[in-house]
């Protein structure tokens, strides 16, 4: 098990909101909504993995139950950081 230590230290608190069609973040005053089409990783997870999140560094948000990373920069301007998924098979 990783410590937290080792990724640094949470520098804000994070407001989790699950909906049908995505999740809203609320991060350093900011609302974000990642919509399941797009982050798809999130939609079948349980409430309690969604909310164990941790925000590290200033600009970096950290999943660790689902092993997800996203930096803020990618949330404030998706077009400079186009995702790529793929499923496992």
């Amino acid at each position: 098990m990783m410590k937290l230590k080792k990724l640094g230290k949470p520098t804000s608190s994070i407001n989790v909101e699950v909906s049908e069609h995505g999740l809203w973040l609320f991060v350093e005053g900011k609302e974000y909504f990642l919509p399941y089409k797009d982050y798809p990783w999130f939609k079948k997870a349980k409430v309690t993995e969604l909310n164990n999140v941790k925000f590290l560094f200033g600009n970096h948000l950290y999943w660790s139950d689902l092993d997800v990373d996203l930096e803020l920069k990618s949330l404030n301007q998706p077009e400079k950081y186009p995702l790529i998924y793929k499923a496992k098979k």
